[in-house]
């Protein structure tokens, strides 16, 4: 196995990890559950060692890293490019020194905005691979999560982007306030999802009390947990639509996500007459990290 370089993905909670050719075909795909949010900066390069250090050869591996290793708690602070602009490029990449000679390691910037400020890391790189595989694309690029980006995206550069806390607020309202007493773990209920969807966008100022309905609902009338967790997301979905529609409305929008995230967000966009693309956020992390690699071959 001759690995030419590595593409590494690194998150708050998981790290990510392909031995790669030089044409950007994958030998190996590796993980680890030591994320940003478990390690000092010392710890990075033994962590990156342990999963790699077997396919290592004499020779420097260049090795590409996106995400929060990056940021100001991870390995090194990797700082912010600006909108607007191009995501970022190897050029503008973070060099790190390492103990280990065979890693020559470059964190590749996040991406910030002043007004309103907001900021990206990781979210940027997959942007990079939907410029790098549809390079026509000007629209909207939409990646649910945890926190959802929404990114205003023309002639291959990020002219604007909002973060909307979503995901957050689901995984907090559904496990820790009272509505976890209603709200299933599991199951789903699409036509309950629409209706709230549509329920949230017509009347926002509303969501609150509708939130508590659902647990007042299970309580007298036995609200099934699988129906108010699709009722839960719709309305967090549909107020985070009623906000973001000055980005999708009259676009093309990317969706870039993992598959049941995705799934509710194209469902909701697409209810709304807005077509979508749906791309895989893998696929799209890794064309970024080859863009990156290829620029770095050119510098």
């Amino acid at each position: 196995m001759t690995v030419d370089w590595i593409a590494v993905d690194w998150g708050t909670t998981h790290m990510r990890l392909w031995l790669m050719t030089r044409d950007g075909q994958v030998l190996d795909a590796r993980n680890s559950d030591r994320g940003m949010g478990t390690l000092a900066p010392q710890n990075y390069e033994a962590v990156l060692l342990a999963l790699c250090e077997d396919a290592l050869g004499t020779k420097p591996v260049p090795v590409i890293i996106c995400g929060m290793a990056g940021a100001r708690q991870g390995w090194a602070e990797a700082p912010y490019a600006s909108v607007p602009c191009a995501p970022p490029d190897a050029h503008s990449a973070l060099r790190v020194p390492t103990q280990d000679k065979r890693l020559q390691v470059h964190i590749l910037p996040g991406v910030s905005q002043r007004t309103p400020a907001d900021v990206m890391r990781g979210e940027e790189t997959q942007i990079k691979g939907l410029v790098a595989t549809q390079s026509d694309f000007d629209g909207v690029a939409c990646l649910p999560g945890t926190h959802t980006k929404w990114a205003h995206l023309s002639a291959g550069e990020i002219v604007s982007f909002q973060t909307f806390m979503t995901g957050e607020m689901f995984a907090l309202l559904s496990q820790q306030s009272v509505l976890r007493h209603s709200v299933s773990s599991t199951g789903w209920d699409e036509s309950a999802f629409a209706a709230a969807v549509d329920d949230a966008m017509g009347r926002p100022q509303a969501v609150a009390a509708k939130l508590f309905g659902l647990r007042a609902e299970a309580l007298l009338g036995g609200l099934e947990g699988a129906v108010a967790r699709a009722r839960l997301s719709g309305l967090l979905i549909g107020i985070e639509l009623a906000a973001s529609k000055p980005y999708w409305l009259g676009q093309q929008v990317a969706v870039i996500g993992a598959a049941a995230s995705a799934d509710a967000y194209q469902a909701a966009l697409t209810a709304q007459g807005v077509p979508v693309l749906r791309l895989d956020p893998t696929e799209m992390t890794l064309a970024g990290l080859r863009a990156a690699h290829a620029e770095l071959e050119h510098q």
